[in-house]
Parts: structure tokens; sequence; C-alpha cells
């Protein structure tokens, strides 16, 4: 487990590093380290299908997104499938993923079964400065105009690779240290098929406009 964790740890270091490096299947023992077991002190961001969590890697922070286990395993399938083919300066950076089950035995009715445990995560670089809705304020007309176009470039890399986001407002657009703005959240995002040019869906989820 202390060889896993380590090994871990190194290779999210030398992936902080080099931003070429693709993202990779993560050990859940890695990211429960790195999270203090995902300890409320680190709890950063919150929703209705995950928590997010800030992870300590070496002198480097990372995000940590604990899914919900009562949502659909697909849902995790197509976010982590549309955010491998996501590589873009204005797109939150995707370190990698981790998709574990764990046989556990628990009381069901006065019954002891072996029920199983499923934990899905994701794993992101770190942004500093928050969400848009609150980094707006006091900020000059040029960094408004960067702000809006480096938002649709990494709107537009992502159509480009026909995905689509279908969740675009200011809490999902996070702002680093040089103002440059990133894509974030991609619970609801559709990757279409080759020949697809549209989708429908009869659920609907998401934010209200105003």
């Amino acid at each position: 487990m202390e060889y896993e964790i380590s090994t871990g740890h190194n290779a999210l270091e030398r992936m902080l590093i080099d931003g070429s490096a693709e993202p990779m299947d993560l050990p859940l023992s890695l990211l429960e380290d790195i999270t203090n077991c995902f300890s409320d002190d680190q709890q950063i961001g919150s929703g209705g299908f995950a928590v997010v969590y800030k992870g300590m890697v070496g002198n480097e922070i990372v995000a940590v997104k604990r899914l919900s286990r009562n949502m659909h395993e697909s849902k995790f399938h197509k976010e982590a499938e549309c955010l491998m083919k996501a590589k873009h300066k204005n797109i939150v950076r995707f370190l990698g993923y981790c998709s574990d089950t764990q046989g556990k035995i628990m009381d069901y009715e006065g019954k002891m079964v072996m029920a199983d445990i499923r934990n899905w995560l994701l794993c992101f670089e770190y942004v500093p400065n928050g969400s848009l809705d609150n980094a707006s304020h006091g900020l000059e007309w040029r960094e408004h105009f960067e702000i809006i176009k480096g938002t649709c470039d990494g709107l537009c890399h992502l159509h480009e690779k026909r995905i689509l986001h279908l969740d675009l407002k200011p809490a999902n657009i996070l702002i680093d240290d040089h103002m440059v703005p990133k894509i974030a959240d991609f619970g609801l995002t559709r990757c279409l098929e080759k020949e697809q040019t549209h989708v429908f869906t009869s659920n609907l989820c998401g934010s209200f406009g105003t």
C-alpha cells in the first residue's frame, strides 16, 4: 500500500511538471492520502452529484472530485471520456481518474451481506482564484474581454472535439493566477458520435437560466 501511494505521488508530481503528460489511472489509496481521507477540512466545493476536495502532492495542490455513489456508473464513464479528449489552455486540466469497487460486509435488514462499495473520482489541476461568479467584480474592461475570449476559445475547442458542455455558467468557469479562464464541471457533458449532429434528452437537468 505504501509503495502504491509513493509511486502515485511521484507520478502525479511528474505530471504537474509536464504539461503534455496524459491523464492516468490513479489508485484510491493515493487519493485518500492526498485529501486526508476526504476530510471535511479539505473540502472546497460541492454540488448535486459530487464533492470536491483539495489534495496535496508535494508542494503542489490538486483538486479531487468525488462523485456520488447514487449516480449511474455510465455518467462517470461519459464525463471521463469527454475529459480525456478536452485538452486546451482554457479548459481545466484533467490529471486522472479512479474507478474502484470493494466488497464490504454490512448489515442489511438484520442480515449480514456482502455489498459493493463503489468509488468514482476525478483529479484536476487546482485553479486558485475560484470561479468567475466570485472573481468578476472590480475587473478592468480588458480583463473582462480576455476572460470572454478565453472562454470562447475553450468552448470552440470542445465543439471541434464534438463535445457539448451543456452547463456553461460563471460558476463553471474557473480563473487562475494570471486571470486565465478555464472551463470546468463536465458532469452533464455529451460526446457526439462521428456522424451525430444533435442530441435529445427526456431528463431536464443543469442550471436554470435567469
